[in-house]
């Protein structure tokens, strides 16, 4: 079955790094690109949003929006888990409000939700958990500057996670994965309504680099990594991307008529925001 034949592009909306807030623009946009070129591959259709939108813009995209993805940035700033700075470096209040209102938004209408390294951590955070704001061994050379670094993630037989990933053999299952982080969930760190389901080895014990919503009948996942660099990820992590999108299809999609042409209101949406 073609991608073509499932019906409607989901519309995709993905929070991301403002570029004009760093010290390399050029290569933040790259970043934010590979999430679109993902969901793209996967059969959706992209909406990136970042800070600088306001509140009409921001009104528009939730309005569109099919499911969410929470991508990687900078740290969450400590406040929001009522913590002190202990470790947390940059920090973007801007962001961090952004997306805590995309995932009330989706939360609300029980829409899929996929979190990839620090979106990752604010799933947790908005959960109600909170983050080990710094562990050593975990971050490597930045993207694109140099060869990523990589460790063991070993998934738990049984987990959503495992049967995305490897649908046939989802036992025992164990990858090698980039990590470009240096903030963690530990089991006590871990939100409730939250499932751990993959583990690293982490300075004081294992770190959770995978979670799913206990809730088997909604689509909510985070993984630590960056599965969108393609070059340093698993080919197994494809299927994450199109299983997430096509949970996107669904009621939601057919009500907004998102991807089903230019005079759709999903498209008018997107426009709105562009």
């Amino acid at each position: 079955m073609t991608l073509a034949a499932l019906g409607p592009a989901p519309t995709i909306l993905i929070t991301a790094a403002d570029p004009a807030a760093t010290a390399d623009p050029e290569l933040t946009r790259r970043k934010n690109e590979l999430y679109g070129e993902a969901i793209r591959r996967a059969g959706g259709e992209p909406l990136l949003l970042d800070a600088r939108a306001d509140e009409k813009e921001r009104a528009a995209a939730f309005r569109a929006m099919d499911g969410l993805v929470l991508s990687g940035g900078a740290d969450l700033d400590p406040a929001l888990y009522r913590r002190a700075p202990e470790g947390a470096s940059t920090v973007e209040p801007e962001r961090d409000a952004l997306e805590q209102a995309a995932w009330d938004e989706a939360a609300a209408a029980r829409l899929p939700v996929l979190g990839l390294c620090r979106g990752f951590q604010a799933i947790n955070v908005f959960s109600g958990g909170t983050l080990i704001q710094h562990v050593e061994g975990h971050r490597g050379p930045g993207w694109g500057e140099g060869p990523a670094l990589m460790h063991r993630l070993r998934v738990d037989a049984g987990s959503r996670l495992a049967r995305v990933l490897r649908p046939t053999n989802p036992t025992g299952l164990v990858l090698q994965v980039n990590s470009y982080h240096h903030q963690a969930v530990g089991r006590a760190e871990l939100a409730r309504g939250l499932v751990a389901s993959a583990w690293s080895a982490g300075p004081d014990g294992e770190l959770v680099e995978g979670f799913e919503s206990e809730d088997p009948g909604r689509f909510l996942v985070g993984v630590q990594c960056h599965p969108e660099r393609t070059e340093s990820t698993p080919p197994e992590f494809e299927r994450l991307f199109r299983v997430f999108v096509d949970a996107a299809r669904g009621p939601t999609t057919r009500r907004t008529g998102a991807g089903a042409g230019e005079g759709s209101a999903g498209r008018r949406l997107r426009d709105e925001v562009a």
